[in-house]
């Protein structure tokens, strides 16, 4: 099947970018990005439970979603967004027991229009954390 030009055209002008920008403010070393191509969807990952730069690990899984769902919002707010933007969040989760204060957490910083959202669970986050998010925003 040929897709016409106009197809061809929306498809490039959707494509991803190879240039990727490490994410500002963080210690932690990786391929954290802030944008990816050309959407109109924000793609923010990584978001640990920091505070001056360090991970609290003395704090609760509870206490560290709080931390990690303010970053987040600090960071939707930098690109003009807020919660009620935001269509996906994955959330890494070291010790799914956890889950059910995590969860309450969750409920009161989404309020009513909760968005879409996985549970991973993993052995181990960076700087110790307990909790890690990411999450797809909606631009427009």
């Amino acid at each position: 099947m040929q897709q016409s030009k106009t197809d061809q055209h929306q498809l490039s002008s959707r494509a991803s970018t190879t240039g990727r920008k490490q994410r500002a403010g963080t210690a932690f070393t990786g391929g954290y990005g802030t944008k990816s191509g050309s959407s109109d969807l924000l793609f923010l990952e990584g978001q640990l439970p920091t505070e001056d730069g360090t991970v609290p690990s003395a704090q609760s899984a509870a206490e560290q979603m709080q931390h990690a769902l303010s970053n987040l919002e600090t960071a939707l707010e930098e690109q003009g967004r807020t919660l009620d933007d935001v269509l996906k969040v994955t959330v890494y989760l070291t010790d799914l027991e956890q889950y059910d204060s995590v969860n309450e957490v969750y409920r009161e910083a989404f309020g009513e229009q909760l968005p879409a959202r996985s549970i991973v669970g993993v052995s181990e986050l960076l700087g110790g954390a307990r909790v890690q998010l990411d999450a797809v925003a909606a631009i427009e």
